[in-house]
This record gives C-alpha cells, sequence and structure tokens, in this order.
C-alpha cells in the first residue's frame, strides 16, 4: 500500500513537471490527490496563505475548478478539493468568497448530486453530497459566513504565532477543531 502511495506520489510529480504545473497548482493537486489520506494542515495553510497573492489565489482557483468537476473513480479529488474549498472560505482570501459565490455556486450545488459508488458497493459520493451541501448554505448566507470567518481568524492568530513550536500532528489537532467548530454553528 505505502508503495502504491510512493509510485502515485512519483507519477504525480512528473506529471506537474511535463504539464508544467506551477508551484501553487502543483501544491492544490497534491492537497487534492486520489491517495486515501486526506489534505493536512500544513498542506491547507501553506495553500490559504498563496490565495492571498493574485496570481496564486487564480491558479488555486482554476486547479480547484479543475478538481471539482472529476467524477467517478477520481470522487477523492471532488472530495478533497471541497475540503479545501471550506477551508478557504473560511480562512482564506476574501476573493474565494467572491469567487465561488458569484461564479462558482453552481458546481457546488450540483455536486449536492454526487453518484458513485464502488466495486464493494460502497456509497462513495455520499460525504461530497454532505459537503457540497453545507458549503452551499454557507456560500448562500453571507452573515453566517462573515461570522464563521471572523470566528477562524481569531483562532488562528493564537496558532500562528506558536507555529514554531508545533509539528504536523498539532496541524492536524486544529483542523480537526476548527471543522468541528464550524459544524457545531451550522448545526446551531
Amino acid at each position: 500500500m505505502a508503495f502504491q502511495q510512493f509510485r502515485r506520489g512519483a507519477l504525480r510529480v512528473a506529471k506537474n513537471y511535463v504539464k508544467r504545473y506551477s508551484d501553487t497548482q502543483a501544491k492544490v493537486r497534491d492537497a487534492t490527490s486520489n491517495d486515501p489520506p486526506g489534505p493536512s494542515g500544513i498542506q491547507m495553510n501553506e495553500i490559504i496563505q498563496l490565495s492571498y497573492n493574485w496570481n496564486d489565489f487564480v491558479e488555486i482557483m482554476e486547479m480547484l475548478h479543475k478538481r471539482l468537476n472529476d467524477e467517478g473513480k477520481n470522487w477523492r479529488h471532488v472530495l478533497k478539493s471541497l475540503t479545501v474549498l471550506d477551508y478557504l472560505l473560511h480562512a482564506g482570501s476574501e476573493n474565494v468568497v467572491l469567487y465561488f459565490r458569484d461564479n462558482h455556486l453552481y458546481i457546488i450545488k450540483t455536486l449536492k448530486e454526487f453518484q458513485y459508488v464502488d466495486e464493494d458497493g460502497k456509497d462513495c459520493g455520499a460525504n461530497i453530497r454532505q459537503k457540497a451541501k453545507d458549503i452551499s448554505n454557507l456560500l448562500s448566507d453571507p452573515a453566517r459566513l462573515q461570522e464563521e470567518r471572523r470566528t477562524w481568524a481569531s483562532m488562528r492568530g493564537p496558532m500562528i504565532k506558536g507555529q514554531a513550536n508545533r509539528g504536523p500532528d498539532r496541524d492536524e489537532d486544529e483542523l480537526r477543531e476548527a471543522i468541528g467548530a464550524s459544524k457545531k454553528t451550522l448545526a446551531a
């Protein structure tokens, strides 16, 4: 299993080089790969920081747009792209909010109907449908979205100051906490 993931990672690096993807595009491709683990907190934070630079923002949006339109066996591309998008909506550049609300909300709404059942009969689309519904609801409620962005910003301030003393496990814990807080706000 580890060898397969290594092989896929090596193929992704080669494809990034051959297709002349920028570093930003390669980071988004890596975070939204078809490999089983989700994007790491480190990957998410790098993409968030990049979203504040206009050129990087455009490249991130292009790659997310491409990944969100995948289907079938590439369902993880879609799920991970929604995860990255959710994180960007909460903590990335305000341009992400404007871009998806004004231009691409239809893609998210379409994903509420995503269907893919694997060869073992597992419904791989359930998480995509739920995440698309959550993001669609968030984008459709500007006041709630702004409040969640303020909450995340207040949580991220102390996190960023302590980044020098942290490891990857701490990033993952904070990502889970932030997503949990978002879900609690959604349920309220």
